[in-house]
């Protein structure tokens, strides 16, 4: 069923997401909510200072109906987080309006990346739908959680962008990525529990979805479906060579790495992995530490507002 408002809304803004763009896109929503009345049954637009700021204020919203995050997926995970530590009674809807690197969540639920317009005006139009929810050592996640390479991959991006680069989207995903790629890749000792069964892996990469995409737009679970009740999971079997895990790279952009004979693709409920060592990890694009993990799917755990046309 389509929304004809949001009820009372409150926006929760990283004024610095893509390159200070989000500021601006901040001061449009605000111009716009304030001309257009009937957007809401009343609105507060909240302006991130700090680490976590985004988190504190969403976990104070159970007064609000909706909760839109303006910014990259960093700021999706704080204001999903915060979400989260409220009853589900009184827990607001989520919407997105996407300003940032990698967009991979806006992906997921087909808004319109760094167009703050376009996407108000799909949250205006969007139905309310359940989505589920990943939950990894009581964090919780909405797109993507991966170990190893991957993460690596993440936190340079994630550097890079502090450091004042200028390049953007897959641009800079890909020059990190080869980066890493190109050289021997590093691998850690893993015992995997994937619902009923135990492998154990010389982990390069060990990812799981909710959406289909990571690190703007490379498909790395193509399968993947948010409403599915279901992870889907992709880990290297065998440590490739290092052509072959430059070619993995490139292959993963369109999602054909999935036929290599050393790349596993499955779904599961509940994984639980216990690396012999410290282990680069990220969820969502955000680091989390450590070597042993439990992680579990919530299936419809969080209602959001996805685009009209999503074709889920």
């Amino acid at each position: 069923m389509a929304q004809t408002y949001l009820g009372q809304t409150l926006v929760i803004a990283n004024p610095s997401s893509h390159s200070g763009k989000g500021a601006a896109a901040a001061d449009f929503v605000e111009r716009f909510l304030h001309s257009f009345s009937r957007a809401t049954q009343g609105f507060s637009v909240y302006r991130t200072k700090t680490m976590d700021d985004a988190r504190r204020t969403a976990r104070e919203a159970s007064e609000y109906q909706t909760v839109i995050a303006l910014g990259g997926d960093g700021i999706i995970h704080e204001v999903v987080n915060g979400l989260m530590a409220i009853p589900a009674h009184k827990r607001p809807v989520l919407g997105i309006i996407p300003m940032g690197t990698g967009n991979d969540y806006a992906r997921t639920l087909a808004i319109a990346r760094n167009a703050p317009e376009a996407a108000l005006g799909q949250l205006m139009q969007g139905p309310v739908k359940n989505i589920d929810l990943g939950c990894v050592n009581g964090e919780y996640f909405a797109e993507t959680l991966s170990f190893g390479l991957d993460a690596l991959v993440a936190a340079d991006t994630t550097k890079r962008r502090e450091a004042g680069t200028t390049q953007q989207g897959t641009s800079l995903f890909v020059s990190s990525g080869f980066k890493f790629f190109s050289k021997r890749p590093p691998t850690w000792n893993c015992i995997a529990h994937i619902d009923e069964k135990t492998v154990e892996l010389k982990t390069v990469i060990f990812v799981m979805q909710i959406g289909p995409t990571y690190g703007a737009g490379f498909k790395i679970c193509p399968e993947a479906l948010p409403h599915d009740g279901y992870f889907d999971l992709c880990y290297n079997t065998s440590v490739p060579n290092l052509p072959h895990l430059l070619s993995l790279f490139g292959l993963a952009r369109v999602g054909a790495h999935t036929k290599s004979r050393i790349i596993q693709t499955e779904r599961a409920q509940h994984v639980q992995l216990h690396f012999d060592e410290d282990v680069p990890v990220q969820a969502d694009g955000e680091p989390l530490s450590g070597r042993d993990f439990d992680i579990t799917i919530l299936p419809s755990g969080l209602r959001v507002i996805p685009a009209a046309s999503c074709s889920w």
